[in-house]
């Protein structure tokens, strides 16, 4: 299990030297577990480019699958500790920077009265790299969004819903229609936000015309006020930074749905059904 645990902190890094840094060995340390593993694999693994190495199409085929070993053995033990009860011990949180400015840092100091020794680590990322860490077992919980209408995205993972995140209409004055602006430049967001803003306002009869992009909250707000386009943001990002010089109106049609994300069979490690508690009492 070292060994592949090696093999799959040299894929993260492409490099001897960051791979030990982030396992605490020393580089020749790492070198023989990777020669070990050669030898057990009959394979070549890696191979040197320059000062550095890159993995073989076989090393990069046995990393892929330790990345997934490794997380499910995570979640095998966090399964065992289940049945020994709630101790003191850390889980790992992934979710973007609207949620960990509202609704996370509610949970946490509702989880720091109740359970004091348990310490919550926190990763700012979006949804999409929330989940793939989720899945290569590098987080224990990441919340993630799903607009109404969109596919189930998260197969083989279990969802605990949160609550649901209306969408805002994002103006220099007060408006309650998407189809007002239909002649107006538009800001999109990150791709899946793009994504719903077209298919909101096409649900209304037309396409807007993006013309800027940012998923950044505090950005796009910004040119709003600026007069360089409209926007939908959800009610989270408002409640994380609001300017007083915008104006924001709920789309009563349109919403999303927030749910926290964990991996595995059930049920969950006591540390993560304490978080996954906290975040549903916090809400929305």
């Amino acid at each position: 299990m070292v060994h592949l645990k090696v093999l799959a902190a040299v894929a993260r890094h492409g490099s001897v030297t960051e791979a030990a840094r982030e396992l605490h060995y020393s580089q020749p340390s790492v070198s023989h577990h990777l020669s070990r593993l050669e030898a057990a694999t009959g394979a070549k693994l890696v191979q040197r480019v320059g000062r550095g190495i890159r993995l073989t199409p076989e090393g990069q085929l046995l990393a892929n699958r330790a990345a997934e070993i490794l997380g499910r053995v995570d979640a095998a033990a966090n399964e065992l500790a289940a049945q020994v009860g709630l101790q003191a011990g850390r889980v790992r949180l992934a979710a973007n920077a609207s949620t960990l400015s509202t609704i996370v840092p509610k949970a946490a100091a509702s989880l720091a009265q109740a359970h004091p020794g348990l310490e919550l680590s926190l990763f700012d990322q979006h949804p999409v790299e929330a989940l793939q860490m989720l899945r290569h077992g590098e987080i224990d919980v990441a919340i993630v969004f799903r607009y109404a209408d969109a596919p189930v995205e998260e197969e083989g993972l279990r969802l605990v819903h949160i609550g649901d995140d209306p969408i805002h209409l994002i103006s220099r004055r007060p408006d309650d229609s998407l189809a007002n602006h239909r002649h107006s430049a538009w800001i999109g967001g990150c791709a899946r936000c793009q994504n719903e803003l077209t298919a909101m306002c096409r649900y209304e009869g037309f396409t807007p015309r993006i013309a800027s992009h940012s998923d950044d909250m505090v950005v796009v707000q910004a040119l709003v006020a600026a007069g360089m386009g409209v926007t939908t943001l959800p009610g989270l990002a408002l409640r994380a930074h609001r300017r007083p010089d915008i104006h924001a109106t709920v789309l009563t049609s349109f919403h999303r749905q927030i749910y926290a994300a964990t991996y595995g069979e059930p049920p969950d490690p006591p540390a993560v059904a304490a978080v996954l508690a906290a975040l549903t009492e916090a809400g929305l």
